[in-house]
């Protein structure tokens, strides 16, 4: 089971973003304030997890959490600033958000900027650690799942709703095929020979 806290101070948030590593749609960020005597077994990284499951578990959190905020940035901002940066704004942005401010944030992975004075952490592979990153990694990734199925509906020949904007070979063959959407990211290599896409 997934320890419940890393620092000992009193309301500590986890954040997690998912969505980096997609040729289109946004990086989707989500914060977690969890109560000090939460615990569940199967809450772990998302991508441990089945589909049916992270939407199970979303519902659990959404419950029970202290509170929690989930944050969209889209791929214009993506392609402005690059996906890195991206990423950090969007779990700014939700830490931002959360009803009650946190005294000490924990981050999955190995990058964040200071965000209002409040000391965090970045934990390698935090999401399979701690119970709130892990929390956040389920809330970022479905909330931006529904968000691809969404714009599948828009753009069906992708296929986002199977593969959710990753580099699948579907995916980059859809994009031969039939060229970039409006909501790919530009400064992406879409296609693996690719020099330079005309969009």
């Amino acid at each position: 089971m997934l320890s419940n806290r890393y620092s000992s101070f009193p309301i500590e948030a986890g954040t997690d973003e998912a969505g980096r590593g997609c040729l289109a749609g946004p990086v989707t960020a989500a914060a977690v304030i969890l109560t000090d005597d939460f615990h569940n077994e199967f809450i772990t990284d998302s991508k441990q997890l089945l589909e049916s499951r992270r939407f199970q578990l979303r519902e659990l959190i959404e419950k029970e959490a202290l509170c929690f905020s989930v944050t969209h940035i889209d791929h214009i901002v993506i392609d402005k600033i690059n996906i890195l940066n991206a990423s950090i704004q969007a779990m700014q942005e939700c830490i931002h958000k959360l009803q009650t401010i946190p005294s000490y944030i924990i981050v999955d992975g190995n990058r964040f900027k200071p965000i209002d004075n409040i000391p965090h952490a970045c934990i390698i592979k935090g999401d399979s650690k701690y119970l709130s990153i892990a929390a956040a990694s389920i809330l970022a990734k479905t909330y931006r799942d529904d968000l691809m199925n969404q714009l599948h509906e828009e753009y069906p020949v992708y296929n986002w709703k199977k593969n959710k904007g990753y580099p699948t070979l579907e995916h980059r063959e859809a994009i031969r095929k039939y060229g970039p959407s409006p909501y790919h990211r530009t400064s992406f290599r879409l296609l693996p020979e690719q020099l330079e896409l005309e969009f």
